[in-house]
């Protein structure tokens, strides 16, 4: 199983999505920024570290939100949904093709990767 770290980040009633690039696995699909984490790291540690990576933002990484356990047809992830808030710098296109605030009245009007669902249901 691979763990998976995701940052649940709200400003002004909205949080944080981004657009995965075409060519990556669930290519153009929305999906909370994170990634896998790294040997030896934390969830925290790795949610941190992929934040600046993605958006070149620092997040103080706050209380966990929920788990996930959800199977891809390449294998299973665990999904950790961290709230996060952004201490440092403005959200930048490194990785993503978009991203956008949304409220959660705007879920149905975009295409999540379906590890998120859950989450999104709990939004």
């Amino acid at each position: 199983m691979v763990e998976v770290a995701g940052a649940l980040i709200e400003k002004d009633g909205r949080f944080l999505i981004c657009q995965r690039p075409p060519e990556k696995k669930r290519g153009t699909l929305w999906e909370f920024v994170g990634g896998k984490w790294e040997p030896g790291e934390t969830g925290e540690e790795a949610l941190a570290r992929e934040c600046m990576e993605e958006l070149d933002i620092v997040v103080a990484v706050g209380e966990r939100f929920m788990d996930v356990v959800h199977t891809y047809p390449e294998g299973t992830i665990h999904l950790t949904i961290y709230h996060a808030t952004i201490v440092s710098g403005t959200p930048r296109l490194l990785e993503h093709t978009a991203m956008r605030y949304i409220t959660p009245a705007e879920i149905p009007e975009y295409a999540f990767c379906p590890a998120d669902e859950p989450v999104l249901a709990k939004i």
